[in-house]
């Protein structure tokens, strides 16, 4: 098991999970899922857990708008000519330097 918070993370074992429950950690399987969330936390865990799911349908909502967004810019680009880069004089478009023209 693993006690985690902050940027603090502890491998545990059953006897000591008490403990660092008490000291604010949350507790989570060695798979990474949550076992046990800290009872001093200040969101409730059914309400972070509402609002992680929220989070994460409008991350793949968004996620599948930009890969529409995407296929209709990379159609209009596909249709549209190719411009020729126009070319620069001889020293590729840098003034000359030399003191002679």
């Amino acid at each position: 098991m693993k006690a985690i918070k902050d940027n603090k993370v502890y491998t545990i074992d059953s006897g000591s999970k008490a403990e660092y429950l008490a000291r604010g950690f949350d507790i989570y399987d060695d798979g990474g899922k949550m076992i046990t969330r800290s009872p001093s936390a200040t969101v409730p865990a059914a309400q972070y857990d509402e609002l992680l799911a929220k989070y994460n349908a409008l991350v793949a909502e968004k996620a599948a708008e930009k890969g529409e967004e995407k296929a209709v810019a990379e159609k209009a680009d596909a249709e549209q000519p190719v411009e020729q880069p126009k070319k620069k004089g001889k020293s590729g478009g840098e003034p000359d330097v030399s003191g002679t023209e």
